[in-house]
């Protein structure tokens, strides 16, 4: 079911209507000249449902026009709208009204005023109300009171996240930018929403090292599919344990992603870039040490323990000239690095713990693995003991 959500607010630049009328252009082929943006905007995207959202302030007569003046149900709602004091037993009118108009199924929702955290809460709790999951949702934010926009952009997220409704657009007619011909562009705001989308990437990515939700985002920027999704290829291998496979991937992805010019992905690409940049850093026990490195910051402490583990393993096998991807050759150069120093039978003993759910006997380490800021202090002062720094 495709519902458009359309906001009120209060106006008074014509006396007889409250906003002032204007001719809205859609495309070339489609305008309308109304006082009020969302009835334009139904008839364009002939949606299933039309939900009016306002307060009780807001303009709700500004439906008729100055038609039915003698109506005393019209006179009523006038009033009301005058005083701030209209309910749900007035709105049946211009649901009724509007609904024959447009032949469409309407309904009407009083919000509260914003004012503060609880009653912004309510709005989305309202809104969620009035949306059916697996529907899709388009919302007008023209003339809503000033700080409704900003309401409507969270409850859209909100609306896609919890209630699961696809978001197809937001829609602005911008008066203010009414041309010398007398059209008023009509905008159309969804690419903030994609914004939100990569700002979640990054908290995602950041949380827990899976820059493989960058893909879809790049896709829909234009890039590619095929080299896209070499990121979620690349996080693969990394969260597998396979750094080399990983660096592969990526140095396979990053030209495309240095070189990508999409409207979005150029404002994050070089976030992105420095995220996934640890694949250019040194050898592989190099690679691994800023693996375990990151892990630990984001609080992953299973893969940065074995990170850091298989990067002295790594780093063992170099130092004598050694394969470090033979797997006797990387038992027989951990055991004479481990004589060496054997302060790294605490990484082993840290990450087996970790991996198999296994409290040491030890009552010091123990103690270590029941507080993670222990935990995060054991691990920083082994990295700086076994790779010297």
């Amino acid at each position: 079911m495709n519902t458009l959500i359309s906001f009120l607010g209060k106006g008074k630049a014509d006396a007889r209507t409250g906003y002032r009328t204007a001719n809205y252009r859609f495309d070339a082929s489609f305008s309308r000249s109304v006082p009020f943006f969302g009835i334009a905007l139904a008839e364009y995207l002939k949606p299933d449902r039309l939900v009016l959202v306002g307060t009780s302030g807001s303009m709700w007569d500004v439906f008729f026009e100055g038609e039915g003046a003698g109506d005393d149900a019209v006179l009523q709602l006038m009033a009301a709208v005058e005083a701030g004091e209209v309910d749900d037993a007035l709105l049946d009118l211009p649901r009724r009204q509007l609904g024959a108009r447009l032949d469409v199924q309407v309904e009407c929702l009083l919000i509260p005023y914003a004012r503060d955290a609880s009653e912004q809460a309510e709005i989305l709790r309202l809104l969620a109300g009035v949306v059916r999951p697996g529907g899709n949702l388009s919302l007008d934010v023209t003339h809503g009171f000033r700080h409704l926009p900003m309401l409507a952009l969270v409850a859209a997220r909100y609306l896609a996240r919890v209630v699961g409704v696809k978001i197809d657009e937001l829609y602005y007619g911008a008066l203010e930018m009414t041309t010398p011909d007398g059209e008023t562009p009509v905008l159309r705001l969804g690419g903030l929403l994609a914004m939100l989308d990569w700002v979640d990437a990054l908290a995602t990515y950041d949380k827990d090292g899976d820059y493989g939700v960058f893909a879809p985002l790049l896709t829909a920027d234009g890039m590619e599919k095929g080299n896209a999704d070499l990121l979620p290829r690349a996080a693969y291998f990394e969260r597998t344990g396979n750094p080399v496979r990983a660096r592969e991937t990526l140095g396979s992805v990053f030209p495309s992603v240095e070189a990508h010019r999409g409207a979005l992905g150029g404002l994050f690409s070089e976030t992105l870039k420095k995220r996934i940049s640890w694949f250019r850093r040194g050898k592989r026990d190099d690679w691994e040490l800023s693996l375990a490195d990151a892990y630990r910051e984001r609080g992953d402490y299973l893969r940065a323990a074995t990170f850091m583990y298989e990067a002295f393993v790594t780093r063992a096998c170099n130092e004598q000239s050694d394969d470090p991807t033979d797997f006797e050759l990387r038992k027989k150069n951990y055991a004479i690095a481990r004589a060496q120093q054997p302060e790294v039978a605490k990484l082993e003993y840290l990450r087996n713990s970790l991996a198999h759910g296994v409290r040491p006997r030890a009552d010091q380490e123990a103690r270590t693995l029941d507080d993670e800021g222990r935990l995060q202090t054991a691990l920083k002062s082994l990295r700086n003991k076994l790779f010297k720094l």
